[in-house]
């Protein structure tokens, strides 16, 4: 006879268990501008991709356990495919593929022994700003439509408070990669462009609107911009080192 435990338990423990190690993996976050959707990850593989294209209009990302996302990856492909043939184009739409990622992942976590390691994130462009979506999918089957911005895997809250202190709806791409990168990397450190997986739904690119972001354009992005702005403090300690400032 196998030795009982209450479901609760069993259920707290799963979870328990993919959240450590989701959380041991390199943290994701995908935000709106306005041209689209950007999609920054942390990544030091060169032949691991943790953000690729779905559809015409649609991406996908994940975090976790690589061998589980890439197969669930491969599946959304298929079926976004088929029914894209079966149909038209029109009908592919994330919020159908987030689902049915969604009732897989549940599935797995209700009957297996051991869970899905992933968090996974299906953002589809629209014809507009508004039209955007961000399909947050979690280890449990639960899944969320997350507005603005989304963070994956390592330790969400902080990222999430430092992208919510910088984000503005309607944004340019350079400000967008700028925060995203600095939100990802903390107050602590700094992430350099052959560290980093970046990559646009944009209106602009065209039919197949995802786009992936080279080490140097995503490097131009990072340098470019106006100087930091002086702190008032700074202000008043060069005025009192160069003496009082004269009138004009």
């Amino acid at each position: 006879m196998p030795f009982y435990v209450a479901p609760e338990q069993m259920m707290r423990d799963k979870a328990d268990y993919a959240r450590k190690n989701i959380a041991r993996g390199r943290p994701l976050v995908a935000t709106l501008y306005d041209d689209g959707i950007l999609i920054t990850a942390e990544n030091t593989s060169k032949t691991l991709h943790k953000i690729s294209e779905i559809y015409d209009r649609i991406a996908f990302a994940g975090v976790g356990k690589a061998s589980e996302f890439d197969a669930l990856r491969q599946n959304g492909i298929m079926n976004a495919e088929m029914t894209g043939y079966t149909y038209s184009r029109e009908d592919v739409e994330a919020r159908s593929l987030a689902n049915s990622y969604a009732q897989v992942i549940g599935r797995v976590f209700t009957h297996e022994m051991k869970p899905f390691e992933v968090e996974l994130l299906v953002a589809e462009l629209g014809a507009t700003a508004e039209e955007d979506r961000l399909y947050h999918i979690f280890y449990d089957g639960d899944w969320a439509d997350e507005e603005h911005f989304t963070v994956l895997g390592g330790d969400p809250d902080p990222i999430s408070e430092r992208l919510k202190g910088e984000y503005r709806a309607g944004w340019s791409l350079q400000d967008a990669v700028r925060a995203s990168v600095a939100a990802l990397a903390g107050p602590d450190r700094s992430l350099a462009p052959d560290v980093l997986e970046v990559a646009v739904l944009g209106r602009s690119v065209g039919r197949r609107a995802f786009r992936r972001l080279e080490n140097a354009e995503v490097a131009g992005l990072l340098s470019a911009g106006p100087p930091p702005k002086k702190s008032k403090a700074a202000k008043q300690a060069e005025q009192s080192e160069d003496g009082p400032a004269e009138m004009a």
